[in-house]
């Protein structure tokens, strides 16, 4: 594996439920830190967003290891922000044989204007 090159910044996000102050919940995102990664991109295909055009990316995103149960490392149904771009974590592996990294399998939805 080569070195990856860890230059965005990216907040790891989980999702939490808050009272709506109505004596209902609703879903919200906490900030659990930031982290450096490299984004790649994969596969990209059309996809509606209600009745708005859309697209769905799939990327790629590598950040440095850290130990299991760590709140730093990501796990599969956080997400990484990256300012206005949301990237839903589906799935984490390890990224190379020694442990120094992991790679995020992560898609982005956007519409198109």
């Amino acid at each position: 594996m080569t070195v990856p090159r860890l230059n965005r910044s990216l907040v790891l996000e989980a999702r939490e439920r808050v009272p709506d102050g109505h004596g209902g919940v609703r879903t919200g995102w906490r900030a659990l830190g930031s982290l450096w990664g490299e984004l790649k991109a994969g596969a990209a295909r059309e996809a509606g967003l209600g009745d708005l055009p859309g697209t769905r990316v799939q990327w790629r995103i590598t950040v440095r290891a850290s130990p299991e149960g760590n709140l730093a490392r990501p796990v599969a149904g956080q997400r990484f922000a990256m300012g206005a771009r949301k990237f839903r974590i589906n799935a984490v592996a390890e990224g190379d044989i020694e442990g120094r990294y992991l790679l995020c399998h992560a898609s982005e939805e956007g519409v198109r204007s």
